[in-house]
C-alpha cells in the first residue's frame, strides 16, 4: 500500500530538480500555436490532406487564439497544448481517409452500450475499468483513444509494441517523471481505459479542453451548441474502432464514460437511443476539491503562477451546471435504461454494483465475469497511493458553506 499524499504547496509550489528543468527548458521554446502551423504539420506527418467538412476551422481557430491570449502560460504549457491539437488533427485526417476508403464503416452499428455518466472524480474511472475487465464487453485504452487509426506505412516495433502504445507509454513515463502524484489521482498509463470524448478531439470537441487549460471562451462556445453532431462524430469513430477488428474475437458491446455526458444526456439518448446509463452520484463538494485540487498541482508546470481561486470558482459553477442539467434532463429519458450508482455504494461493493448495472443492460453476471473484475479490484487496490484534501486549508473554502449551494442536488438524490 503506498503512503497518502498531502500536497501542502499548491498555491506556492517546491518543485522538484525535474519540475525545475523542464520549466527552464521551456522557456528556450518558440510555440507556433497556430491553426496553420498546426494543419501545415499534420499532413505532412499523415502524408494527407484531405480534411473532410471544414467546420472545425472555426473551433481550432477559437482555441489557439484563447491559449495564445492566456499570458499566465508557459512554454511547457503552450508546447503541451500545441501538441494535443497537433495529434487531434492528425487523427481527423487519418479518420477520414478510413472513412473515405470504406464506407461502409458508417454501416456499423453500436448496439446496447453500457455507459457511465458522473460528476468528474467520483467514480466513474474506477466503475469503467472495473467493467472494462470482462471480457464480454470492449473498451477504450487510453493509447487508442489517442491515436485511434495507425499512420499509413508505420509498421510495429521490434519486439512487436504498435507504435502508438509507445508513444503513450512514454508520454505516461515522462508524466509520472514530472508530474508524480498525477498518478494518485488519475493515472494515465496506455491500458488504463479512457474516455470516449477523446473521440471528439479530431472534430475539436468536447468540454476535454477546458480540463487542458483555463477555456472560459470555449465552455461559452461549446454551451451555444447542440453537441449532438459531436456525439455522432464520436459514435462514426466507435463503428470504426469495431471496424478495425472486425476479424478478431474482440468483443463489439462497448462500455464507455465521460462526465460530460450528465449536461448531455437527452443527446447521449438520442445518438445512442438503446444504451443503459448508470449515473454515479457523489457529494459535490468532494468532486470540486479533488478536481482543483489535481488541476492546480498540473498549473506548477504550464502556468508561471497557479490559479487557485480562479480554480475554485471555474469548477464550482461547471459542476453546478453539470448537476443542474442532470437533475433537469435524466427523468426524461427511459427508466428501465437508467439506474443511479451512489458513490458510497460503489466504494463498499463495487462488483456487487456492477451486477446491478449488468441486470439493468440484460447482461448475466457469470461466473468467469466475476472472476475478472475481482481480479482487477485486487490487482488495483491501492496502487498508487491515497490523496488526502483539504479544501479549507488549500483552497480557503468551507465545505460546509459550499455544500449548501448544492442543496437542489441532494434533494433530488437524497
Amino acid at each position: 500500500m503506498a503512503d497518502d499524499i498531502y500536497m501542502n504547496d499548491l498555491a506556492n509550489p517546491i518543485l522538484t530538480d525535474v519540475q525545475k528543468m523542464a520549466i527552464e527548458y521551456g522557456k528556450t521554446l518558440t510555440v507556433d500555436l497556430s491553426r496553420q502551423s498546426i494543419m501545415a504539420e499534420a499532413e505532412v506527418k499523415a502524408g494527407m490532406s484531405d480534411w473532410g467538412p471544414l467546420d472545425f476551422i472555426e473551433r481550432l481557430d477559437l482555441l489557439c487564439d484563447e491559449w495564445n491570449s492566456d499570458k499566465g502560460l508557459n512554454g511547457i504549457g503552450l508546447l503541451s497544448l500545441r501538441n494535443k491539437l497537433l495529434q487531434h488533427a492528425t487523427s481527423r485526417l487519418l479518420i477520414q481517409d478510413q472513412f473515405n476508403q470504406h464506407p461502409e464503416i458508417l454501416d456499423f452499428k453500436i448496439e446496447r452500450p453500457i455507459i457511465v455518466a458522473g460528476l468528474p472524480r467520483s467514480g466513474t474511472t474506477h466503475l469503467l475499468n472495473l467493467m472494462a475487465a470482462d471480457s464480454r464487453l470492449r473498451s477504450l485504452p487510453l493509447w487508442e483513444s489517442y491515436e485511434p487509426v495507425s499512420i499509413p506505412g508505420e509498421g510495429l516495433l521490434d519486439d512487436g509494441t504498435d507504435p502508438r502504445y509507445q508513444r503513450c507509454a512514454d508520454t505516461w513515463d515522462a508524466m509520472q517523471a514530472t508530474s508524480p502524484f498525477i498518478a494518485a489521482m488519475h493515472p494515465m498509463n496506455p491500458d488504463h481505459i479512457h474516455e470516449e470524448l477523446e473521440l471528439m478531439g479530431p472534430n475539436f470537441g468536447s468540454y476535454n479542453y477546458e480540463w487542458l487549460s483555463y477555456s472560459p471562451r470555449w465552455r461559452d462556445h461549446y454551451y451555444s451548441e447542440d453537441q449532438t453532431y459531436q456525439y455522432e462524430y464520436m459514435r462514426d469513430v466507435l463503428k470504426l474502432l469495431t471496424w478495425q477488428q472486425r476479424d478478431t474475437d474482440m468483443p463489439t458491446r462497448w462500455v464507455l464514460k465521460c462526465p460530460q455526458h450528465l449536461e448531455q444526456l437527452t443527446v447521449l439518448h438520442k445518438v445512442f437511443p438503446d444504451a443503459t446509463i448508470a449515473t454515479t452520484q457523489r457529494d459535490p463538494v468532494a468532486v470540486i476539491q479533488s478536481a482543483i485540487t489535481m488541476l492546480a498541482y498540473g498549473q506548477r508546470l504550464s502556468r508561471d503562477k497557479v490559479m487557485i481561486g480562479q480554480l475554485a470558482d471555474y469548477w464550482t459553477e461547471r459542476v453546478e451546471h453539470l448537476l443542474r442539467a442532470c437533475v433537469n434532463d435524466l427523468p426524461k429519458l427511459p427508466q428501465d435504461q437508467c439506474i443511479n450508482v451512489p458513490f458510497k455504494e460503489l466504494i463498499s461493493d463495487d462488483v456487487g454494483t456492477v451486477e446491478k448495472i449488468y441486470k439493468k443492460a440484460g447482461l448475466e453476471m457469470n461466473d468467469l465475469a466475476r472472476e475478472e473484475l475481482s481480479g482487477f479490484v485486487d490487482d488495483h487496490k491501492g496502487a498508487y497511493g491515497r490523496v488526502v484534501y483539504n479544501l479549507q486549508e488549500q483552497f480557503g473554502i468551507d465545505p460546509e458553506k459550499l455544500r449548501k449551494r448544492f442543496d437542489f442536488y441532494s434533494e433530488a438524490f437524497p
